[in-house]
Order: C-alpha cells, then structure tokens, then sequence
C-alpha cells in the first residue's frame, strides 16, 4: 500500500467558451512534467480523474464529458511578436491516453484570459491606464498557429463580468473576440486546407455505404457529411445519439475513413488513440427545431444545422475550431457546409447547434487555383472558477 503523500501543484479552474479545463503555467510544473512525455499525461489524468472505468471523474476534476476533460499550459513565448505559448491536452475519460493532435478554440479563449491573470502578458502591453482591450498574441503550440485574443480589462485585471450571452453557457460574461489567423492545418496533409485536393469526395465506409464528404484542415481537422445520408435531420440533440451504441459505432466508422483518407492515420487502428482529430460533423439546411435548453431556434434565426462529435460522443453545443472549419467551408462554394448554408459566396455564417446559434466568420480566398484562408473570427467568453492549488498522489506520475 502506498503512504505516498499528496503533492500540490498552483492552477486555475477556467471555462472557456463552451469548455471547462485545468489550466497550468509552465514553471509550476513538477519538473519532469514540465517536457512532454509519459510523466507529464500521467500527472494530467490523475488531475482529471481518468481513466475512469465508470466514466464519472469522481476522483478527479473532470466532469466526464469532452468539453470538461482538459489541461491547459501556458509560457511565456519565445517566438517574435507572441506573447505567450499555449499548449492543450484532451485527456480521454475511460481509455488510457492523452492526445495532443489538436487545438481547443474555446479554451483558446481561456488562454488570453488565464495569460494576463497568470502574470505572463508583459505590463506595456496593457491598454493606457489599465482599462480597454488587451491584445493578447498567442502561440498555439499544438498546431504552430497564431492566435490573437482581444481580451477586455478594467483597472489592470481582466474583466469576468458583461453582458455577452453564449449559447450553451447559462449565464452571461464579457466577450472576447478571438481571430484564428492562417488556422488551416500545415502539419500532416502539407498545408492543403483540403487534404484531398477536392471540396467534396466520396467516402466509401464499410458496413455504411458510400458518403458525400467535404474534408477540410481549417482550425481542426474535420469531415462533413450531409445529414440526409445518415438518415438524421441535422436537429439531433444529445440524447437521440449518445445513448445509442450502434450510432455510436457507425459515426465512428465514417470518422475513421475520414481520418485515413486524410492522411491523418494510416491505419484504422490508429483512430483508438486519436479520438480529438478529425472530428465528424453532419450538416442540413436551416430549419426550426428546440434546443437542448428548450429554447425555440426559428429557422429565419440560422443560414444552416451543424451537429458534431467530440470524443465518441456528440457534442452539447460547438467546439471553437469546428465552428473555425464551418465558417471556413461556408466561405467556399461547393463544399457540403456551403451548399446547406444555401450556396454563394459569403464571409459569416451563423449556424444552430444543439445548445443554439453561433456566428463565426471566415476570410477564404482562391490563390493559383488552391483556396486558403487567412483568417477566421468568433466571440467567446471565459471565467476563473476556482484557483489556488490542485492535489495529485505523489506516485501517480
């Protein structure tokens, strides 16, 4: 039996957007948790809680869902013109592992909060007298890209409190509006915002049959297929799927093809480790339906209906860089997202999601024949929930 004492580590419980997660700076780190390796997801599970054979995190500070299953680190930056590094872990609830393919873009939206509480913003960037908009430039470590959060201060801190309402949050708080800049993918597809090379393919997925798919690298990697062919209407809220296994298991299949015909795996087994990238998400055009909180979305309130996966598992509202991929495929005609939306060119979207509407906006453009995007905009909201110092087993990492 180990007598191991608990050892105590300074951090900060922040939502974000529509997420909730540890967040950390880098120096107070346990020193062989400080590099990426074994020591350091091992150090993250047990804060959260996982693996979790029950799926419930009681003994951690998970909440046994994706977008509560999250540690985040900060850093000083070291790069030109970047104010802090931002690196993000989606730790799985019941599997033992930690993947750090991809970004959080509504924890993106803690990390230009959680950079000036934490002291790494430098005083002179500032706005005058300690009160506007500060500018926070931030280093996505996980996918090398640039983020630029306009974070509102008042009196030298950041101001929590406001007015802003985000569906899928009870409660209101102060925006803050985030700019994804150049968020498509340069990693394993070589920087083509579609892997493929086409705005719509043909998925041929075993045991589902074949799919029109538009697969796009823009803030996360993520397959879009039309709702229709998977028999839904693009309405779904979270009970209709998640408790059906069978679903489970075809979306599951659909996103695992979507991975390989990618390039992000190259083998399906790969999938079982990679659950945060690609994600799957289905589209249908506006119509009116009740969302998860029982407030009525008339179909004059949206341009389109996106559902998607988190984790296995679908989503109680958008994760931010799925909604970077929608408002980037909405910008370009042709793609599935494009055409439900009601086609033509555009530059905002504003689509319905389980929890309500979200509006994100996309700058896309053609250059030798290849689109890319520069730039991909979106209002969020982030609080401090609680901080001080969380308490892991000392034999635990």
């Amino acid at each position: 039996m180990s007598t191991s004492p608990q050892i105590r580590i300074p951090a900060t419980y922040m939502r974000g957007g529509t997420s909730k997660g540890v967040f950390f700076r880098l120096q107070d780190l346990p020193s062989s948790c400080q590099v990426p390796g074994r020591a350091r997801d091992r150090l993250f599970q047990r804060v959260i809680g996982s693996p979790d054979p029950y799926s419930a995190h009681i003994d951690g500070m998970g909440g046994a869902t994706s977008s509560t299953s999250k540690c985040v680190i900060l850093s000083k930056s070291t790069r030109p013109e970047h104010d802090v590094d931002y690196l993000y872990g989606q730790i799985s609830i019941d599997q033992d592992f930690v993947d750090w393919s991809g970004n959080c873009g509504n924890l993106s939206t803690g990390a230009g909060a959680f950079a000036i509480h934490a002291g790494l913003v430098d005083a002179s960037r500032m706005p005058p007298n300690g009160t506007g908009i500060c500018t926070v430039r931030i280093w996505q470590a996980n996918i090398g890209k640039t983020i630029i959060a306009h974070v509102p201060v008042a009196d030298g801190r950041v101001q929590e409190a406001g007015d802003f309402e985000l569906d899928g949050v009870a409660f209101p708080a102060a925006e803050i509006v985030l700019e994804f800049l150049d968020p498509s993918d340069e990693g394993e597809d070589g920087g083509n915002l579609f892997p493929t090379g086409n705005l719509v393919d043909t998925l041929e997925v075993e045991g589902v049959g074949s799919l029109a798919a538009t697969m796009i690298s823009a803030g996360i990697p993520t397959v879009f297929v039309n709702a229709a062919d998977l028999g839904f209407t693009g309405t779904e809220l979270r009970e209709a799927i998640n408790g059906d296994a069978v679903q489970l298991a075809r979306l599951e299949k659909i996103r695992v093809a979507g991975a390989l015909k990618m390039g992000l795996i190259q083998k399906a087994e790969e999938a079982a480790t990679r659950q945060h990238t690609p994600k799957l998400a289905w589209v249908a055009p506006a119509q009116s339906y009740t969302a998860a909180s029982g407030k009525t979305i008339t179909q004059s309130d949206v341009d389109l209906l996106v559902r998607a996966m988190s984790m296995g598992k679908l989503h109680h509202a958008m994760m931010g860089t799925c909604a970077v991929a929608i408002g980037t495929a909405a910008a370009i005609p042709g793609t599935l997202v494009n055409t439900a939306a009601g086609g033509g060119e555009r530059q905002a979207v504003r689509f319905g999601h389980p929890s309500g509407t979200l509006r994100v906006g996309a700058e896309a453009v053609q250059v030798g024949g290849q689109w890319q995007v520069t730039k991909a905009v979106m209002s969020r909201s982030a609080r401090i929930i609680m901080q001080g110092e969380v308490c892991v087993p000392a034999d635990s990492f």
